[in-house]
């Protein structure tokens, strides 16, 4: 790979290198402050498709979607600034863990109120609301949380 040069004359072996360094090292917040903007966003517009298919019967249906573009903000801002990492990061992800948690609760509360509850987990689980999907919210936040306590890269 050494023969592609980029445009500041750094090969793209370099940059790889340079980025498995900064890994190593504890840099990685920007690129993880970043992944954490992005993968709100998706988990928020997939939220939003599945709970409108249960019609928001609840109106906490609503506070991951709002939260979404709220983490895709907070994520973009502590890539692109390290005060905005250390002050909006952890409190927009803190938000968000704690609404996948409740989230999670709700869940395993909406499955044991289909009939049979979780003596008829088998079935319930599989036709009720997800059980494992408020933890990917609580993934992300996860995310934003571990980049605002990195160092930040080079």
């Amino acid at each position: 790979m050494s023969w592609f040069k980029r445009s500041n004359g750094a090969t793209v072996e370099s940059v790889v290198d340079r980025a498995v360094t900064d890994i190593r090292h504890g840099r990685f917040e920007r690129s993880l402050s970043a992944l954490m903007g992005v993968g709100a966003a998706v988990t928020a517009a997939e939220i939003f498709f599945e709970h409108d298919k249960a019609s928001f019967g609840n109106r906490l249906m609503w506070l991951p979607v709002a939260l979404g573009p709220v983490g895709t903000a907070a994520g973009v801002a502590g890539a692109l600034n390290a005060k905005a990492a250390h002050t909006v990061l952890p409190v927009a992800s803190a938000a968000i863990v704690a609404n996948g948690l409740q989230g999670t609760f709700l869940h395993v509360r909406g499955i044991g109120q289909k009939p049979g509850g979780w003596h008829n987990a088998r079935y319930n689980v599989e036709m009720g609301p997800p059980l494992l999907a408020p933890l990917l919210v609580t993934l992300v936040g996860g995310m934003g949380l571990l980049a605002s306590l990195l160092r930040r890269e080079r």
